[in-house]
Formats: C-alpha cells, structure tokens, sequence
C-alpha cells in the first residue's frame, strides 16, 4: 500500500482514538510545542511559576501593581503587559492562563478563561464563596474533555499523599470512621483598615478590588514579603477566607486525597465570636460525608487557630504538627503531616495480620512536577491530579463551614440544589458584586 493510501485508511478507520483534530495533531497540544502563557499576577506567588512558564511561551503578563509587572517584562520581555486581565484573556494567541491574582477574583479569572477556551491552573482557594465554586465546577465539566484545569495545591505532589491513600484505603486502620485535618496558623486584624491616603500613581487600587465593595487605600494591606503578602488581606471577608482557603486548602486536600469524598450532606461550625469584617481565626468545622463504594458515610473536620481534635493517645501531642490530618479506623489511627505518617493500632493485641501493604509495584507512581503535570496535561499528555471537579468541591465544603459558623448553627445540605436548609445561610452562599463586574464573563 503506498504511504498517501496507508494515510487515507488510517483516518477513516473505526479507530477514534486516531482521529484527532489538526490542532490536537500540530498545534499547541501536541506534546512536544510549547504553550503560549498568560502569567496574571507577576508577584509573589506569580514569582513561583517564572521557572516552569519559561519552558512555554510566555506571551502575557498582567498586574495592577505596575512596578510587579515590570519586575515580570524584565524575565519575559516579549510578552505584552496588561493591568486589567479581563483585556489580556482576550488576547488572540493564548493557549493557557496561570492565575496568580487575589483571591476573590480567582473565580473570575478561572470562568473567563474556560469560556474562552484557556486551559487555566489557578492558585488556591479557586473560589471565595459556595456560589463561585459551584459555578466554576459547571463551567469545568462543560469543557473538561477539552481543558486542562489544575488548581495550586502543589503539596499535592508530596509522595507522602500517595502513602496516606494507600494506608487508607487498604485498610491499615480497618474500617474508616472520621477524619479531620488541622492548621494552627494565628494572625488577628480588628477591622477593615482606615483609609491612609492615595494609592500609588503605578498601582490601579480599583482593579485590585475587582467585584469586591470599595475600600479605602491603605499601604498596609501590601506591607507582606513576596509569597507571603496575601496574609496581609486574605483574612478579610471581602477580599478572601482567612485560614479555610489558605492553609485549609492545603491541609485539608491531605485528608480529602484519601477519601474519595463527594459534597456533604451538612456543615456545623463554631468558633470565636463573628467579626462583620473579618473571618475567624479559631474555628472548628464539622460535616457529614456520604458512603461512597469503598467506605462508610464518615464525619470529617476541620480545626484552625488553636482549635484541634482530640488526640488518640496521651503521648501523641498534636499541637507539635502545625499542619496535620487525621484518619480513625475500627483498628487503628494513622496521623500525617505533608511529609510523613504513623500508624497507631487499636486494641489489647494490634497483630495487624489484617492489613496487607501494597507491593513496590502497586504503589501510586508519583506526580513528578506539579505545575508540569499541567503543561503536560494541556499538551494532551496525561490528566491533572487537582482538576477543577477535585478542588471546586474539596472548597465549596470548607467554604460551606464558614457559612454554618456564620450562621451560628448546623445546617442541612443539598448538594445538588446548592442550596440549604436555612434562609440566612442560603444569603451567604453567594457574594454582592460591584456594578461591571461578571462572574461568568
């Protein structure tokens, strides 16, 4: 058969997994082109993507601190700058989008891309209310057969996960019964804070807000190191969720990772008195989590600020993790930190001749490179390990903590509907936009 009518027949063939798209074949998904990226946020945790992006073609950059966008021409300079993402998503050429803004735009960010057909890896938390989670998931799953999501849980990548899994569930602690994850982070703010003059010529203070309610400038919520500077504003309702969609979005991946959990049925939350302005620094939250094929229906928790579970032991002292998960089983508990686990059997005679490990061979291979995995996945190599079905629904029930704590009792969950079974906690589902602002642009 000559090469031009062996082509012919190949294409036509009942083998779908050999027709694919031109763009699929030659474009920017095939796995050996490069990307073309738009970096939004070019400070802090933007800084972080500079390595990995350079691989790619980094053809856009967009910040509303003009000296940070600067900093980021000074690493790309072939790539046009922006101060409003909203106009750089609408670049021509883009193939993907990194998404390092404030938290209460990453929703924002994440739809518009995805309905521009950007594939977008969006740091956590991906969504500031249930509302935004739950419209950020839809979007997703319309496009998921063709984007690449991944949000910015990179401990994900902590082969440590892979081990606490395993233990999980092959029955290292028998049957599971609770599991709870903890973060033990303080820092306290009375208030939104006073204005304090005029923001810098070079910084585009309206952008920053976005669909947030105006603010007053003050230099203060910008005084943090690079990296670090969003606990300068992240514990302000308006602005993010403190301690649930920061390190809560880390933590708590530890214990969802192994669950196989889906949305729960309720929410309890308790903590230190509701600020109007700013989210708690002690809280604990509580949920019921429905039986999946593998496990029981469960309650999961989680504690911050000084608020922590009770340790299984006498001489086991929680407090000495400052990030931890915990999973308790018919026979055992195991306690993990990001980078390492005990098992603690239960009983008079912990023989442990029930729980069989996993051969070398069966162990979950590892992820390699977090942000990697991404550019691979969008090149069509592969799937991402924290896609926007995972993360939307591991925050959207943090998230849901918030509001049962604000609410000041448990509530009653329909995960389908999105709705409760509270009028007051219905409200706090969703946020109030300022006037030009769209959620689903």
């Amino acid at each position: 058969m000559k090469r031009r009518a062996f082509l012919k027949s190949v294409a036509f063939t009942g083998a779908a997994g050999l027709i694919l798209p031109r763009t699929t074949l030659f474009g920017a998904n095939a796995p050996g082109n490069k990307l073309n990226i738009a970096l939004l946020g070019t400070w802090g945790r933007g800084e972080a993507h500079f390595a990995g992006i350079a691989k790619e073609n980094v053809v856009a950059l967009c910040d509303v601190n003009e000296k940070h966008l600067a900093f980021a021409a000074q690493k790309f300079p072939g790539a046009t700058t922006y101060v409003d993402w909203r106009k750089c998503l609408d670049q021509k050429d883009l193939d993907a989008v990194v998404c390092c803004t404030a938290d209460h735009t990453h929703a924002f960010v994440a739809n518009w891309a995805m309905n521009r057909g950007k594939h977008i890896y969006c740091e956590k938390p991906l969504a500031n209310s249930v509302e935004e989670a739950r419209v950020v998931r839809a979007t997703y799953l319309k496009n998921k057969n063709k984007l690449a999501t991944q949000v910015g849980t990179q401990r994900h990548a902590i082969e440590n996960f892979n081990r606490v899994r395993e233990m999980v569930r092959d029955g290292a602690i028998g049957e599971l019964v609770e599991a709870c994850a903890w973060g033990n982070r303080q820092l306290r703010k009375p208030g939104y804070l006073p204005a304090a003059g005029e923001p810098p010529a070079d910084f585009h203070w309206d952008l920053w807000l976005g669909p947030s309610p105006a603010h007053p400038w003050n230099p203060e919520y910008f005084s943090g190191s690079s990296g670090m500077n969003c606990l300068q504003w992240n514990m302000y309702w308006d602005f993010g969720s403190g301690q649930v969609g920061d390190m809560g979005s880390h933590t708590m991946d530890l214990a969802w990772n192994a669950l196989d959990a889906g949305l729960p049925v309720s929410a309890e939350g308790k903590g230190e008195p509701v600020n109007p302005d700013v989210s708690p620094v002690k809280l604990e939250t509580h949920f019921d989590i429905p039986a999946n094929d593998w496990r029981p229906a469960i309650r999961l928790a989680w504690y911050q600020g000084g608020a922590m579970p009770e340790s299984p032991s006498p001489y086991v002292d929680l407090n000495r993790i400052d990030h931890g998960a915990m999973f308790e089983g018919s026979k055992g508990v195991i306690i993990a930190d990001f980078n390492s686990r005990i098992l603690l059997p239960r009983g008079n005679q912990p023989d442990m001749t029930y729980y069989h490990p996993r051969t070398k061979a069966k162990l979950i291979p590892p992820i390699g490179d977090f942000q990697q995995q991404w550019v691979n996945a969008c090149k069509g190599n592969g799937k991402t390990s924290c896609d926007f079905d995972y993360g939307s629904k591991l925050i959207e029930m943090m998230l849901l903590g918030l509001v049962s704590y604000r609410v000041g009792k448990k509530i009653k969950y329909d995960g389908t509907a999105g709705q409760t079974d509270d009028p007051q906690a219905n409200e706090l589902l969703r946020r109030t936009y300022r006037p030009g602002w769209t959620l689903n642009g």
